[in-house]
């Protein structure tokens, strides 16, 4: 089922791409796979993913312990606390949920322990909601700022959530909102390197943020099925 799944996903996606002009390939799939096991998890690596997002610290490691034997990239996608930056930071491949400058300075001064270049995005809370993370679009520039400012952080780009709703079309506001901060600042002048990566589109709205100009798609109900709610 869960094969099957990846193979429904991904030819949403191309065909998605098609419709609108864009190569499948300027898309990547994240599998979240928060709340399953390493078995579903196997299941997708088996199908050909191999990124996978996760929401808390303590599940993610223990999962990457149970699969250490596969060359799996894991993105931390949820609100990341200072305390728990030391438990991820030599071996996470993406920190996708940077939302403020304090959270920021402790990553680099964990990577810059271990004279690693950590990979990130800044979480900008586009909806606005207030039960969501990230920094406001109105702040989200003078964050953008600080964290291309920190040696021992590569500022790849950035990530939303849209808003809570069924309605996909909902979402595409904030997509188009994350879009236009990205366009701003890599047409600034001051990055160090060009931002390349919109993480922006979910289970029930990726194909808007992939006409927004996603990049990187987080999906996981439609690939692992509906996830037990977390106390």
């Amino acid at each position: 089922m869960i094969a099957e799944n990846v193979k429904n996903i991904r030819e949403s996606i191309a065909a998605t791409c098609y419709r609108i002009g864009r190569d499948p390939q300027t898309v990547d799939l994240i599998a979240v796979s928060k709340t399953f096991g390493s078995e579903d998890i196997s299941a997708a690596y088996d199908a050909g993913v191999r990124d996978f997002g996760e929401n808390y610290v303590q599940e993610l490691v223990g999962k990457r312990d149970q699969l250490s034997g596969h060359d799996i990239h894991w993105h931390f996608i949820g609100h990341l606390q200072t305390n728990k930056v030391k438990y991820i930071i030599d071996w996470v491949s993406l920190i996708q949920s940077v939302d403020s400058d304090g959270l920021a300075a402790e990553i680099e001064k964990r990577g810059s322990r271990l004279g690693k270049i950590v990979d990130v995005l800044i979480e900008v809370n586009t909806s606005e909601e207030a039960t969501k993370f990230g920094v406001k679009p109105p702040l989200a520039m003078d964050l953008i700022r600080a964290v291309n400012n920190r040696p021992s952080l590569r500022l790849k780009g950035l990530m939303t959530i849209g808003p809570f709703s069924d309605v996909a079309e909902e979402s595409r506001a904030s997509f188009r909102s994350l879009k236009n901060i990205f366009e701003q600042a890599n047409t600034a002048g001051f990055l160090r390197t060009p931002m390349t990566v919109l993480s922006m589109g979910m289970t029930h709205d990726y194909p808007i943020a992939i006409e927004e100009g996603s990049t990187m798609v987080r999906v996981g109900t439609a690939i692992f099925g509906t996830r037990e709610k977390r106390d």
